[in-house]
């Protein structure tokens, strides 16, 4: 069994058509802990390989809880866990749009998603005592990317700026992009992965990711929520 220098809490969709397609056009299925053959899809300003291979080896997912070193034992994270998300009931919403986040593009749920929000917090919130506090060296390194006051407190209190108030669900679909480059991935994505986009969108499971010492993601448990 690998050892994992790293865990996180994402949400990761159900086996089935849709999975399977986005781990192809990431190019790594963190199910099954193995490349993916990229599908062929005409009209990408890139090669797709070029385009995902920032986001590819985390798996595509929605964090969560983003990824952080234990303080204890994988087995008391893992106990924690499915207490967790035995009192946590799904979130659900219209559907998944395909949007621009800055550079890269991503899947955004369509509706409210306030409930949404309040599962990743309680997500957050729960689990912060197996995290152990980032490294000087994480610190400066998000710190770089001229933090908000809110998203500094966050970082202070939480390890990571991106949660509560500050907290945007996506699943990442590429690296950095021009805005033409975006543009021509949009429009080549979007006819292929239309069909197979969910409606309605249901959050209804707690995902356990390791990251393993070669610094792939692999999921090792999807944790059902209860309604």
């Amino acid at each position: 069994m690998p050892e994992y220098t790293r865990f996180a809490v994402y949400y990761a969709p159900a086996p089935g058509p849709f999975a399977d397609f986005c781990a192809s056009w990431l190019g790594w299925d963190a199910a099954l802990g193995r490349p993916s053959p990229h599908p062929d899809i005409p009209g990408l300003p890139r090669p797709l390989t070029e385009i995902t291979q920032t986001p590819r080896k985390y798996g595509f997912h929605a964090t969560l809880k983003p990824p952080f070193r234990l303080t204890g034992t994988r087995a008391a994270l893992e106990r924690d866990l499915a207490a967790l998300a035995a009192r946590l009931a799904p979130a659900q919403m219209p559907g998944l749009a395909l949007t621009r986040l800055g550079a890269f593009l991503a899947l955004t749920p369509t509706g409210d998603t306030e409930r949404l929000s309040e599962l990743a917090a309680e997500t957050v919130r729960a689990l912060d005592r197996h995290r152990a506090p980032p490294t000087a060296a994480e610190l400066a390194r998000r710190r770089n990317a001229r933090l908000s006051p809110s998203q500094e407190a966050n970082l202070d209190r939480w390890g990571y700026p991106y949660v509560m108030q500050d907290f945007r669900f996506h699943l990442t679909l590429t690296g950095r992009l021009s805005p033409a480059q975006a543009e021509q991935t949009r429009a080549a994505l979007a006819p292929v992965l239309a069909p197979l986009l969910p409606a309605p969108f249901r959050v209804d499971a707690l995902s356990l990711f390791g990251e393993a010492s070669d610094g792939w993601f692999h999921l090792l448990h999807r944790y059902a929520l209860t309604d």
